[in-house]
């Protein structure tokens, strides 16, 4: 099988269980704006010359994953798909995110005012996953405010992510004009 299938031509695209909707639906939006912020931290990642930060990004990289298959599911579905065994967005995901966010606070992280991207690659890296992830926060509230999202925990988890990335992208320059 090509992954050319050709049923995008006209301008739709599959969601979960084949439900075909518009390339510009909300909820395509949504999901696509989170694919471009887990495109990122792979940048991130990549560029990332601490342990720390590949392993954190890596383990937010398989929840976005998880929160992914949701937006790409419809209300109407999300039974069925966890029925299927898939999961959906939780608080503890949101937990794991607070203390990510209380260990890089306790490391001493610098910051004065308005954060300058650029510093470093890795931070630069970093601020943009982060203003990603805040474009992606702005279209799932979208998505939720028209009534086509349940789960607010999404909101709530890409609203902590930011405020992550934003740190841990200080933290990464602390760490160079430590050295």
């Amino acid at each position: 099988m090509s992954i050319a299938t050709r049923t995008g031509d006209a301008g739709t695209t599959g969601l979960m269980y084949n439900r075909r909707v518009s390339k510009c639906h909300p909820r395509v939006d949504a999901y696509g704006s989170v694919d471009e912020l887990n495109a990122g931290l792979g940048m991130v990642r990549a560029s990332a010359t601490e342990d720390f930060v590949r392993n954190n990004v890596l383990t937010v990289q398989k929840d976005l994953v998880t929160l992914m298959g949701e937006l790409a599911t419809g209300v109407d579905d999300l039974a069925r798909y966890q029925k299927d065994g898939f999961e959906l967005v939780t608080p503890a995901m949101t937990a794991k995110l607070d203390a990510l966010v209380k260990e890089i606070e306790a490391q001493n992280v610098s910051f004065k005012g308005w954060a300058t991207p650029g510093a470093t690659l890795n931070s630069a890296a970093l601020d943009v996953a982060r203003t990603t992830c805040r474009r992606a926060e702005r279209r799932v509230c979208a998505l939720h405010e028209s009534g086509q999202l349940d789960n607010a925990e999404i909101i709530i988890y890409l609203n902590r992510l930011s405020d992550t990335l934003w740190l841990m992208a200080r933290w990464v320059e602390t760490r160079v004009q430590a050295v």
